[in-house]
C-alpha cells in the first residue's frame, strides 16, 4: 500500500514522502497514530501544493535573509563596556551585548545566531559572523569602546 507520510517514520521515511508499507503496517500503526494518509491522487495533489508553497516560503525567506546581510555588513555596532588603561574589558563583550545593541539598531536579530568563538575581551574592531539562514551568514563589524 502506497501512503503519504506526515512525519518521520524511522526505517519507513521522512515527511511528506511516498513510501510503499505493507497493508497491515498501514493500516495498524501509521494511518491510525497519525503519522501516515493514504496516496490517493487528492492526497497527492495536496502534498504536491503544499510542498509549492514551502518552496516559496524558502526562497521569500533566503530573499530576505541576503537583503539583511547585506544591511548588517554596511552597519558598525558600538558596544560600551569598562575597561582598563590597556584596552582590556572587565569581564567580557558577549553575543546577547552585540545582539541588544543591534536590537537598539533596529535589527531584530536573536543572540543564538550570534557565533563567537571566544566572548571578546578587548577594546577594539572585530569582526562577528551572524547566521541569518540555513546557508547564508554575513559579518558585523563590532566596535568595543571603554566607557
Amino acid at each position: 500500500m502506497k501512503v503519504i507520510l506526515l512525519e518521520d517514520v524511522r526505517g519507513t521515511g521522512k515527511a511528506g514522502d511516498v513510501a510503499n508499507v505493507s497493508d497491515g503496517y498501514a493500516r495498524n500503526m501509521l494511518i491510525p497514530r497519525g503519522l501516515a494518509v493514504e496516496a490517493t491522487a487528492q492526497n497527492i495533489k495536496q502534498l504536491e501544493k503544499k510542498k509549492e508553497a514551502m518552496a516559496k516560503k524558502f526562497a521569500e525567506d533566503k530573499a530576505a535573509a541576503l537583503e539583511l546581510k547585506k544591511k548588517l555588513e554596511e552597519v558598525t555596532v558600538e558596544v560600551r563596556t569598562k575597561a582598563g588603561k590597556d584596552g582590556k574589558v572587565f569581564g567580557s563583550v558577549t553575543s546577547k551585548d552585540i545582539a541588544d545593541a543591534l536590537n537598539q539598531m533596529g535589527f531584530d536579530i536573536d543572540k543564538k545566531k550570534i557565533q563567537l568563538d571566544s566572548p571578546i575581551k578587548a577594546t577594539g574592531m572585530t569582526d562577528v559572523n551572524v547566521k541569518l539562514f540555513t546557508e547564508i551568514s554575513g559579518k558585523v563589524k563590532v566596535n568595543v569602546v571603554s566607557e
